[in-house]
């Protein structure tokens, strides 16, 4: 959803920024867009120590979150080509799944903003599953609820841990580069700048190759 849907890595940064340097801890774009895609927890634990407790995480990322749907909420806007390329897969008889490590309630406030919350056949969310991206564990599980075999998946994704996981799962990946530059996303089937130039022939046409 983030950086694939909507662009929100500016807000997500402004509301850790906001919680950690309220802890003493100056949160920088680079430690940002290394972390991007991760779950709150392992974002944590990396900034702050692994010998943080769950109680402090758990207080820590619902602060965060809580900042950033105020913040993000009247900057609300999907990227460029995304709704016309899910009309167009829907058109095409495509199952589509939200998978996404943040928090059902932001998914919510996204996906309504936009318009777009009857879309999805599933959402994963960060509160259903335990291993965050690089780990597979969202998409396979995304593919199992769709009743689809992870062969015949492809992934949109914009984070480099996105596209590792979407190689783990099996599954096609398409990455656009919203967020990283090409090279970054080289493990990708398929890298466009823009999902305008993408179509459901594209996908039909990864899901194809042999």
């Amino acid at each position: 959803m983030d950086g694939v849907i909507a662009d929100t890595s500016l807000y997500h940064l402004q509301a850790w920024q906001e919680v950690l340097m309220a802890r003493g801890v100056y949160y920088t774009e680079e430690d940002f867009r290394e972390s991007f895609g991760q779950r709150n927890e392992e974002i944590i634990r990396s900034v702050l120590g692994e010998e943080i407790s769950q109680d402090q995480i758990d207080v820590i990322a619902s602060e965060k979150e809580e900042s950033f749907r105020r913040i993000v909420r009247p900057n609300i806007k999907s990227l460029p080509g995304v709704i016309r390329l899910m009309e167009e897969l829907i058109e095409h008889d495509f199952k589509m799944a939200l998978a996404s490590s943040t928090p059902m309630e932001n998914i919510k406030l996204l996906t309504q903003s936009l318009g777009i919350d009857k879309s999805f056949h599933s959402v994963i969310s960060a509160e259903d599953v335990t291993e965050g991206k690089p780990n597979p564990q969202v998409f396979l599980l995304a593919a199992q609820r769709l009743g689809v075999e992870p062969r015949n998946c492809v992934v949109i994704e914009d984070a480099v841990a996105g596209v590792m996981a979407a190689k783990k799962a099996g599954m096609y990946c398409l990455a656009v580069t919203n967020t990283h530059p090409r090279m970054s996303l080289a493990e990708a089937d398929l890298i466009v700048d823009s999902l305008e130039t993408v179509t459901a022939s594209d996908l039909e046409g990864l899901l194809n190759y042999s």
